[in-house]
C-alpha cells in the first residue's frame, strides 16, 4: 500500500469511526404487536416483534392453527422474539388453587411449541393467573410460587426457552408489583432459564426508582416500555425515559427494549415512536 494512501486512511479514520459510533444501535428495539403489522413495523426500524402466547403458540391452539402460525412466522421480516401472557387467567400459578400437574403439563406443551416457532423468550406477567385471594399469606404464596417456578424453569431448559418474570402494577395484580420483588423471586428460583423482565411502564406507575434496575443487573434479560398516563407509544405524550435508560446503561444491559403499548396506531405514529425512543437512547449514551 502506498504511503499516501496509508496517511489518507489515518486522517479519515476518526471521522469514519466516529460516525459509526454515533449511529450505532445501542439497544435493539422491538414492539409488541399483531404479526399482521410486520411490514409496517419492519419499515419503521424495529428488528423484533412480540406477540401473545394465546395467539401464537398456546397449547389450546389446534395443530392446524399452530402450523398456520408457523408458516406466517416464517414469512416475517421482523423476528418473532418473544411472546407474553404466558398463562391464561383461569390457570392459577399462585395462591391456594394451583393445580401443579396441570400447570407443568401446560408449560411442557407451550415450550415445545415455542421451540418449534423459534421463540426464545416468554414473558411471565399473567396478572390474573398470579393474583392472590384478598388477605392470603404473601410469604406462603411466595414460597410455593418459587417452588413451582423452579420446576417450570427445568422444563424451559429442556426446550432452550428463557422465561422473563415481569413486574406488574397493583392495578393489574396484587402479587409481585416491583422489579425489586420480582428480582428477589428470580434469585430464589436460581435457574439460568428463569430471569427478569424490567417493565419500565409498570415501574413508573409504581413510582419505583431506576436504581432497582441496576441492583438487578445480573438477572435482567428483557425490558419493556410505554408512556405512563395512557400506556401510549413513546413519543405520543412526550414522556422522558432517560433516568431508566441511564439505569439500563449502568447495568450494562444489551437489550432488547420492547415497546408494549397496544396496537391501534398509525404507520406514522409507529415510525415516530422508533425515532423518538432511539433519540433518547442515543442521548443517554452520548452524555
Amino acid at each position: 500500500m502506498k504511503l499516501r494512501t496509508i496517511i489518507l486512511i489515518l486522517l479519515l479514520s476518526p471521522f469514519v469511526f466516529g460516525f459509526q459510533s454515533r449511529n450505532k444501535s445501542f439497544f435493539p428495539l422491538g414492539i409488541v404487536a399483531p404479526i399482521e403489522k410486520d411490514s409496517l413495523i419492519h419499515a419503521a426500524g424495529f428488528k423484533f416483534i412480540g406477540e401473545s402466547v394465546g395467539r401464537m403458540i398456546s397449547p389450546s391452539l389446534s395443530g392446524e392453527q399452530f402450523n398456520s402460525n408457523l408458516r406466517s412466522i416464517g414469512k416475517l421480516r421482523s423476528k418473532l422474539y418473544m411472546c407474553n401472557v404466558m398463562f391464561p387467567g383461569n390457570m392459577k400459578i399462585a395462591g391456594p388453587d394451583v393445580n401443579e400437574p396441570v400447570v407443568l403439563s401446560y408449560v411442557d406443551s407451550l415450550f415445545n411449541r415455542a421451540q418449534k416457532a423459534g421463540v426464545s423468550r416468554i414473558v411471565l406477567g399473567s396478572g390474573g393467573a398470579r393474583r392472590l385471594p384478598d388477605g392470603y399469606d404473601v410469604k406462603k404464596a411466595t414460597g410455593a410460587f418459587v417452588s413451582l417456578c423452579k420446576k417450570i424453569a427445568t422444563i424451559a431448559a429442556k426446550y432452550k426457552v428463557k422465561i422473563a418474570l415481569e413486574n406488574l402494577q397493583t392495578k393489574e395484580t396484587n402479587f409481585i408489583n416491583t422489579v425489586k420483588s420480582a428480582a428477589e423471586i428470580v434469585r430464589s428460583v436460581n435457574h439460568p432459564n428463569f430471569r427478569l423482565n424490567a417493565d419500565i411502564f409498570h415501574m413508573r406507575r409504581e413510582h419505583e426508582p431506576p436504581q432497582n434496575i441496576i441492583d438487578a443487573k445480573d438477572l435482567l434479560i428483557h425490558c419493556e416500555i410505554a408512556e405512563d398516563a395512557e400506556r401510549t407509544l413513546p413519543g405520543i405524550k412526550g414522556d422522558d425515559f432517560t433516568p431508566y435508560l441511564a439505569a439500563l446503561k449502568a447495568a450494562n444491559y444489551k437489550g432488547p427494549i420492547f415497546v408494549e403499548a397496544g396496537s391501534n396506531y398509525s404507520e406514522e405514529q409507529i415510525k415516530f415512536c422508533f425515532k423518538y425512543l432511539s433519540k433518547q437512547i442515543e442521548n443517554v449514551y452520548n452524555n
